[in-house]
């Protein structure tokens, strides 16, 4: 059975715990596979000791799987946080992040109670794409020097500006540990590629990652080589280390406020858009949004209460979740408790890894965020606005800071309603005419009434016939069209009967037949 096929039992009827615990297990050793260099990794990026990343994937599988409003979506270290919170550690100190994340776990908390999970929806794909493909640039470009066993430096231009001199100090006659952790690199980079090409269907499970990081590690110790290696402690529960005394009162400087309001505010957007892409994957219970918020509350609050990395749910982790069979949260649970298990027990295996093969999997990780046929897509399908929506995001991340380009990204989204401003009414009338459930919207279809709209969607019958009638609405923005793109695509994967009329102009940005 396809991960689009499970039923919609498996991921919450009462009783599936026990009728889908073994698919449950095997899935949950594929995603602790998946989760265990990547917890390192984004840590290493973050600016952060390895062990940090994994108490947070600890935490993500033990307790926001118990909690979490996406059942089948995994929660830990994201590399969508990992540059502010490289910045912040490099500005604040490793001490002052712990209360940063409780605070900002705080606000996730009231967010999910006030039930502003809906509002996070509406942010533009260009926005979170564009943000997305400037981390992901942002990874590559500071995890190129890790490859050659050096610290990257503090800023993507620095970075960028030091890249030439690293390849120009290569000694290919004289081998020293410089050329050794990049051959190392390299080999970590090449099998992850190679595996992506030829991996046999019976073993498309098994994590190039993970074998990247296997192979580095086998060559470095087999060969004895002289390279960096992680530094984990001999006991996990040193990595659980409580905040100190006062440092709360950091919280006063507004600095601080700030830092805990941006953090909330991404993780939270790349938490629910990574639920949704979840929700695309199976025909489960879908996410309960504010359930999901709460609980990455309070993840993140005791991932600051121990002084570890931000979590977000995860859509590398939980695609893999998915993809190998995974029917209930306790997939995600148990993931927590293998990685728990391992660096409690076997924490001398995770010491002689290369820090180089971490940032061979962080290059590809990262260049896989890069990804420009998103704003190929945006343009083509509704023209230049979405497109330099993107492309000022993804400038502004990568040359100034996140949160600078997040917040331009969505001031130039407003912008869009500016033809629209002296009528943004919008509304959603439904009906039953038969068997049929019948939907008209009506006035600006944009992201303002998103949140409405999506609600209305989301608790239409599956088994009855929708007609979706767009007749009176006068415009609609590209944040609205991809959603209903969306649902619509994945109600018709699943055999729903849905029909839509309405202007050639708005169906045809929905890829629909007039």
């Amino acid at each position: 059975m396809t991960a689009s096929a499970q039923p919609a039992a498996a991921t919450g009827e009462p009783g599936g715990l026990s009728r889908y615990f073994v698919r449950d297990f095997t899935a949950s050793i594929v995603v602790f596979l998946v989760a265990m260099p990547l917890c390192m990794g984004i840590a290493i990026a973050s600016g952060v000791p390895p062990e940090k990343g994994l108490v947070t994937g600890i935490i993500g599988g033990l307790v926001v799987g118990l909690l979490a409003g996406s059942p089948l979506q995994v929660s830990g270290p994201a590399a969508g946080l990992a540059v502010i919170v490289f910045e912040f550690v490099r500005d604040n100190g490793l001490s002052a992040l712990g209360p940063v994340l409780v605070l900002a776990g705080a606000l996730q908390i009231i967010a999910g109670i006030a039930r502003l999970g809906g509002v996070f929806r509406a942010i533009s794909p260009a926005v979170v794409h564009g943000m997305l493909a400037g981390i992901g640039a942002l990874i590559v470009i500071g995890q190129y020097h890790i490859l050659f066993d050096a610290k990257p430096q503090s800023n993507g231009i620095d970075n960028m500006a030091m890249m030439p001199a690293r390849l120009l100090g290569l000694t290919p006659f004289d081998i020293g540990k410089t050329e050794l952790a990049l051959m190392l690199g390299l080999l970590t980079i090449g099998t992850m590629l190679v595996w992506e090409k030829v991996k046999p269907a019976r073993l498309g499970l098994l994590p190039g990652a993970l074998l990247g990081v296997l192979a580095a590690t086998a060559v470095a110790w087999g060969f004895g080589l002289d390279v960096a290696r992680i530094a984990v402690p001999d006991s996990i529960a040193a990595a659980f280390a409580l905040p100190e005394a006062g440092i709360f009162a950091t919280l006063t400087q507004g600095s601080m406020i700030v830092s805990a309001i941006a953090i909330a505010f991404i993780a939270s957007a790349e938490t629910l858009l990574s639920a949704a892409a979840v929700d695309r994957m199976h025909d489960g219970v879908r996410t309960d949004y504010n359930k999901e918020l709460r609980a990455q509350g309070v993840g993140n609050l005791l991932c600051g209460l121990f002084n570890a990395l931000p979590m977000t749910g995860v859509i590398v982790r939980s695609s893999a979740n998915v993809q190998a069979g995974a029917m209930t949260r306790m997939s995600a649970v148990l993931h927590g408790a293998w990685i728990l298990g391992f660096v409690a027990l076997l924490p001398f295996v995770l010491q002689q890894v290369p820090m180089a093969a971490l940032g061979g999997v962080l290059v590809v990780t990262g260049w896989k965020l890069v990804s420009l046929r998103h704003v190929q897509h945006l343009f083509k399908a509704y023209g230049y606005m979405p497109a330099l929506i993107w492309t000022a995001t993804f400038v502004l991340v990568v040359t100034a800071d996140l949160l600078t380009g997040v917040l331009v990204g969505l001031a130039l989204s407003t912008l869009e309603l500016l033809p629209y401003v002296r009528n943004l009414r919008f509304r959603v009338g439904e009906s039953s005419v038969g068997d049929t459930v019948r939907l008209e919207l009506e006035g600006a279809a944009t992201f303002i009434g998103l949140a409405r709209l999506t609600k209305v969607l989301e608790q239409l019958s599956p088994t009855r016939p929708v007609h979706v009638d767009l007749d009176r609405v006068h415009a609609m923005d590209h944040t609205t069209s991809e959603m209903l793109t969306e649902w619509l695509a994945r109600r018709r994967l699943r055999g729903h009967a849905v029909k839509v009329t309405g202007p050639a102009p708005i169906l045809k940005t929905l890829a629909q037949p007039a």
